[in-house]
């Protein structure tokens, strides 16, 4: 098992190698495997960036963010005009179908979504697209996804996508639906494979929460010599 400080050398050593954030001022503790990063960056989309660097090393359990936004001056922008930047760009982004369901909040920049879309992946493009925005100290993502009311139809979709993905063994897996909540049971033959099962599951109108109890099953002699 590797050792905490050999983990947060490793962590270090990858935030140092990401050319898209400086790392000069973020510092690390691991414990148990369980990563606290600390310090401050000069953007939001920065700190989103070292969270995901930490995550990605090998060995690293949980990840605790405590960075700091620390907006440079010439960065600094009133409320009101990051809310105008965040209506603007979501506007512009093709995912978001109905902008007229979503509505923005900005606090000291800290900016909050709310209200409904019909998909994840719309949910999660929202996200992404302020992240980009200068000026921003914070994310607070809110918004709901709408449900559908027929589960049969859910069901279908989702076990269609299954079927249409070369990637997917789809006859070994079994989709279950209630209400918006969908759960996926069955085998898989790689890591990959799963994460495609869930994606499809996710990309289905209406799908709130996705539980995947799918086992990775590695092929019969596939070590044989």
């Amino acid at each position: 098992m590797m050792s905490d400080i050999r983990l947060r050398q490793d962590i270090l050593d990858e935030l140092e190698y990401e050319p898209s954030i400086d790392a000069a001022n973020i510092g690390v503790t691991v414990e148990d495997g369980i990563a606290t990063l600390t310090g401050h960056v000069h953007s939001f989309e920065e700190k989103h960036t070292a969270e995901r660097v930490a995550q990605r090393v090998k060995g690293v359990r949980a990840i605790a963010e405590e960075i700091v936004v620390r907006l440079p001056e010439n960065k600094k922008a009133a409320d009101d005009e990051i809310a105008s930047r965040v209506v603007k760009i979501l506007a512009w982004g093709a995912a978001i179908a109905d902008l007229k369901d979503i509505q923005v909040k900005v606090e000291n920049g800290y900016v909050t979504l709310e209200g409904t879309v019909d998909f994840h992946f719309q949910r999660s493009a929202a996200e992404s697209l302020v992240r980009r925005l200068t000026g921003i100290t914070g994310i607070d993502n809110r918004l709901r996804i709408r449900p559908m009311l027929d589960v049969l139809d859910i069901r279908h979709g989702i076990r269609e996508a299954l079927k249409r993905n070369a990637e997917i063994e789809a006859e070994n897996i079994d989709v279950e639906v209630s209400g918006s909540h969908v759960t996926l049971r069955g085998k898989v033959q790689s890591r990959r494979e799963r994460i495609m099962a869930e994606r499809a599951a996710w990309s289905a109108r209406g799908v709130t929460a996705v539980e995947d109890h799918l086992t990775i099953e590695e092929p019969k002699g596939r070590f044989n010599s």
